[in-house]
This record gives structure tokens, C-alpha cells and sequence, in this order.
């Protein structure tokens, strides 16, 4: 079977003073011009999508929470940082590069505008994000056209990856089955990325607050399908209409934290491939379970039954890779099974040495 792949990977900043970068304080003019000043590539198109608001042309675009009057013309826009998306590629070792190359030329890029790219998968200040001024008639009316618009909110104040892959001549329901399998056996593999432990200004208890507080709401993976009637009505959604030809067949996992370090996305995409090779694992779910991610995110590998369900998900993706190789790949993820730590648990240790927030942040610059 022939895989392509591609990552979109979100990231947050601190300003020249060190204080964190988001909707409260930096306006999106300020991320604007370090995208102006990035390269366009003609050559990514048609196979990348620009969208109806025109912000997302080029490799790198704003993520934020985007405003209209009366129409899906984009007046004004909350920013929350900046993403990255690779072009499609054959092979995971490609994706892994162009991401890499991608994120220097914007490290280097942003920080002639004051900005530093810091490793935070959730917002480590803020609790909620709330529109302002406040959503008009139209835009209430917007929200309600789909699941993911309805809780738009949650993802302002959260920064991750979108893992993506495609299965060569896979049919949709071939594809859907895969979806729902990742859905089931998120809560058991996410804590391989988790590095979100802070949470209003302090540390949280647990390991993923982006976790904790946004998958259930938010899907863990979803399906994009060029087929309407394939889609299926869910909340949230684990289908969507593909936008445009390149969508079709497209699988997202949205679950992961974000990480620093890319080969961990390397190894994450070869888990995902193995998940979606095996034919094992009999777990399926059209929705994340809630419970499950939240109890996921406070203890993690520590605890022994999400260690016992990681090693068994583990084990099913390297059988099935077995042939294949992209199978080294995982052996990041056998190293942090074995340790039972993520980034998380650095960056909680990394504040209790430093005891301030603020100058804990200046040290995932990355």
C-alpha cells in the first residue's frame, strides 16, 4: 500500500520582553509581516488549499479566530500564532525535512520581528478565549453550520500538530474504518507527544491540559471524504467534505501535543501508519471519549493501565510494520514507553529548578 504524508504544525511565540505572545496582547499585523516576509512557492498549488479568506497562501499562515459582518469575507482576525504545512510527500523522512527546513527559515524570519518560537502545546496563560466583541447575528449564525465552528473557541487557546496520511486506492469506508480506529486508541498513544503541563499562569496537575480540556470537544482524528454520501453526522465530526481534489482520502490525527523535537513526528507518522496497517486492534469509535483523554492526561504513562494499552497499540504498529521500513522509527516511542516520560514531565521540572512561569517559557525557546 502507498502512503503519502504531511504535518501542520502550530506554533506559539514569546516577544522580545518574554512575555507569551496571543490574542490578549499581540495584534495580527505583527505575525503578518513575518509571513509577508517568507517566500511563496507557485509550485506548492493546487495540492496546498488558500482557502476563502486568502490568510492561508503560503507555507506558513496565522492561525486565529476569524471575524465577519454579513458575508464570508474575513474582516478582522484574533491571532493565536503561526502554522506550518508541509507539501505532500511519498515518504515520512521528506515530510520530516521540509517541515525542518520550513521551521528555520521562520525562526529566523521571526526573530527580526521580536518573536521566538516556544515549545507550549496550550495557552499557559489564558483559561478560555472569548470573542470580542462579542459574535454578531451572522456570525451566530455561522457557528451553527458545523461542530467544529460551535467550539472554535477551544482551539485559540491550543497549539499542536495535524499528522496527515493517505492510503493509495483506499475506499472511503476503508478510510472511515481507519478514523475511528485511531479515535479509539487516541487516549493510549497521545501521551507519547504530551507537553502541556501548565495552566493559568501555574503548573497543572496532570501532563496534557490541551488534552484535558479540548479532545472530546474537538475530534481526535478526521476523514476527509470527496463523497457526500459518506459522511457521517457526528459531534464532533469524524468526517469532512474534502475542499478540494489533493483532501480526498486525506487522514488527520489532531491529538498529539506539539513537539520540539521533529523526528518524534517521524516516529508518530510511522505509528499512525502501523495503526492503519494492523488488523488487530479491534477498538472502534466514531468520537473521542472524553473520560478517557482526560484520565490520559493527568497521568500518562505512569499510570499502569495507559502503559499496558500504549505497549499493546505499540506492539500491533511494529508487527505490522515488520517488512516495512519505517519501522526503526518507532524505536523513539519504545524509549519513552520504557522511561514512562514525556516533555511534560522536563518542563514541570524545568519550572520547579526556575520557580517562575515567565522564565521557564524563555527556555523552550527552541
Amino acid at each position: 500500500m502507498h502512503f503519502s504524508y504531511g504535518i501542520e504544525h502550530e506554533i506559539a511565540f514569546l516577544q522580545e520582553n518574554g512575555e507569551f505572545a496571543d490574542f490578549s496582547n499581540t495584534r495580527f499585523e505583527k505575525f503578518q509581516a513575518v509571513i509577508d516576509a517568507l517566500p511563496l512557492y507557485a509550485h506548492d498549488y493546487p495540492q496546498l488549499r488558500i482557502g476563502d479568506a486568502g490568510i492561508k497562501k503560503k507555507r506558513w499562515y496565522i492561525e486565529g479566530f476569524e471575524r465577519f459582518i454579513d458575508s464570508e469575507k474575513v474582516v478582522e482576525c484574533a491571532p493565536k500564532g503561526i502554522e506550518i504545512r508541509t507539501t505532500v510527500h511519498n515518504n515520512i523522512a521528506g515530510t520530516i525535512t521540509e517541515l525542518a527546513e520550513s521551521y528555520q527559515l521562520l525562526r529566523e524570519t521571526s526573530a527580526s520581528h521580536g518573536l521566538r518560537p516556544v515549545l507550549v502545546s496550550r495557552n499557559p496563560w489564558q483559561r478560555d478565549f472569548q470573542p470580542d466583541p462579542p459574535l454578531n447575528k451572522y456570525e451566530e449564525k455561522r457557528r451553527e453550520q458545523s461542530a467544529e465552528k460551535q467550539t472554535a473557541n477551544i482551539p485559540m487557546l491550543t497549539y499542536g500538530p495535524d499528522l496527515n496520511f493517505s492510503i493509495e486506492g483506499a475506499k472511503p469506508l476503508q478510510i472511515i474504518d481507519i478514523g475511528r480506529k485511531l479515535t479509539f486508541y487516541s487516549p493510549w498513544i497521545i501521551p507519547f507527544s504530551y507537553s502541556s503541563p501548565f495552566l493559568e499562569g501555574k503548573v497543572w496537575h496532570g501532563l496534557s491540559a490541551r488534552t484535558y480540556l479540548r479532545t472530546g470537544a474537538r475530534p481526535a482524528a478526521m476523514v476527509f471524504l470527496e463523497d457526500p454520501s459518506f459522511l457521517i453526522e457526528s459531534f464532533p465530526s469524524l468526517t469532512k467534505r474534502a475542499r478540494i481534489p489533493k483532501e480526498n482520502g486525506r487522514i488527520e490525527f489532531k491529538a498529539f501535543d506539539s513537539c520540539a523535537d521533529f523526528s518524534l513526528y517521524g516516529a508518530l507518522l510511522a505509528l499512525l501508519k502501523g495503526i492503519a496497517l494492523d488488523q488487530s486492534l479491534p477498538g472502534r469509535a466514531t468520537t473521542p471519549h472524553t473520560g478517557d483523554h482526560r484520565f490520559s492526561a493527568v497521568q500518562g504513562f505512569k499510570h499502569p493501565e495507559i502503559h499496558r494499552k500504549g505497549t499493546e497499540v505499540l506492539e500491533a504498529a511494529k508487527i505490522a510494520l515488520a517488512k516495512d521500513p519505517e519501522v526503526d522509527r518507532l524505536l523513539p516511542l519504545e524509549r519513552i514507553l520504557h522511561t514512562r516520560k514525556s516533555a511534560a514531565h522536563e518542563m514541570k521540572e524545568l519550572f520547579h529548578r526556575e520557580g517562575s512561569l515567565k522564565t521557564t517559557l524563555n527556555h523552550l525557546v527552541y
